[in-house]
């Protein structure tokens, strides 16, 4: 299936899921990662057109793995200023199917293309594992961490990935010993550090509180949001590979969500890499700067954990990759009670996060994203 299609699939079912009509959504959001910022729609004729939909307005956004994060802050304003009833935000991927094409021209990894003014490749910097293992390597030379405590956020993820049957690696469990006999990426990254590339889409649709509460399914709300950039001052303290922007965008989501730390019941953290979810971890104070390699070590994120359960569905290491998107669905079905096996007792309150985006290409995933939802 194109990018179209996937796209055009993932919001006949969202607005299905509704219980709306085609004819009711008067607002588009296409979302659209790179490195640096969103791109365009690779194909014309989109999904809106597709579908017959008489959209009011249509326009791309994103950075990064900060889609669903930002849509939903784009959705809102509309909203907000009574220019729209119905938004559907969408995103589709063909990562896998490229990979493949690339395959047989005798390469491996993603399509990628280089932006104006990319420095990084004479240096080897060739892929996104390249600039990412900075930020793991930097915290294993500071902190002591270990590559069996990045495994550690692998092998958790992957069981909750074999409670979840639409995962890609449902039925495949794997140990701190296949992680470490996995192929070595980039130092110090083993290739289960990596997250999955994969096809598909997913669509959520947001609407007013007064409307949402006539629709067929239980209203989840958009609670809190904020947003952090590793440019506004991480950057010129030196102290981007070790930390992520999230301390502004904690502080802005939980006050206007009116919670702490300790109300939520289950965390979707952004997992391009193992390392990205180690520096989480500690930034929203799960656990001390450093200490995130024996937090994760003593099996606190996994299923049956005395911690904070972290990306239920599997995540972008062992459930599918498309962006934040995978962990804002995984959020909405956690706080629905709709996650089956793998699903969270009581959870009401979930956090969501996105990354990525660099500013200077390579080294600097930039943005972060804070979304709480939740449910009555």
């Amino acid at each position: 299936m194109s990018q179209r299609m996937m796209a055009s699939e993932a919001t006949r079912l969202a607005v299905e899921d509704a219980g709306l009509k085609i004819s009711d959504i008067d607002g588009a959001i296409d979302l659209r990662r790179t490195g640096g910022g969103g791109d365009r729609a690779s194909y014309s004729d989109t999904f809106t057109r597709f579908l017959g939909m008489q959209a009011q307005f249509y326009f791309t956004i994103g950075r990064g793995g900060a889609l669903a994060g930002l849509a939903t802050a784009a959705a809102t304003g509309f909203l907000d200023r009574g220019l729209a009833n119905y938004v559907v935000c969408v995103g589709a991927v063909d990562d896998w199917s490229k990979a493949e094409q690339t395959k047989k021209q005798g390469h491996r990894g993603m399509q990628h293309a280089e932006k104006e003014g990319y420095w990084g490749k004479p240096l080897g910097d060739l892929r996104a594992a390249s600039h990412h293992s900075w930020m793991a390597a930097r915290h294993m030379a500071e902190y002591g961490t270990t590559s069996e405590q990045l495994g550690a956020i692998s092998v958790a993820q992957r069981a909750w990935a074999c409670l979840n049957p639409d995962a890609k690696m449902y039925g495949r469990p794997i140990t701190i010993e296949d992680h470490q006999n996995s192929p070595r990426v980039v130092e110090p990254y083993h290739r289960l550090d990596c997250s999955l590339i994969s096809d598909g889409g997913i669509a959520f649709i947001l609407t007013t509180e007064e409307r949402a509460k006539d629709l067929k399914q239980q209203p989840i709300w958009v609670s809190g949001q904020g947003f952090g950039e590793i440019a506004a001052s991480y950057w010129w303290e030196k102290k981007n590979l070790t930390h992520m922007a999230v301390a502004p965008a904690k502080q802005k989501a939980f006050a206007q969500a009116g919670i702490t730390l300790n109300d939520i019941d289950v965390a979707q953290l952004y997992d391009c890499f193992t390392g990205e979810v180690l520096l989480q971890l500690e930034d929203y104070g799960w656990a001390e700067k450093g200490q995130g390699g024996k937090y994760v070590e003593s099996g606190a994120t996994a299923p049956g954990g005395h911690g904070i359960p972290v990306n239920t569905g599997g995540g972008l290491l062992s459930n599918w990759h498309l962006g934040d998107l995978v962990g804002y669905a995984e959020a909405v079905q956690q706080l629905r009670g709709t996650a089956g096996d793998r699903q969270v007792k009581d959870a009401k309150v979930a956090l969501t996060t996105g990354h990525g985006g660099e500013l200077v290409s390579p080294s600097m995933c930039s943005i972060h994203t804070s979304t709480i939802l939740t449910v009555d």
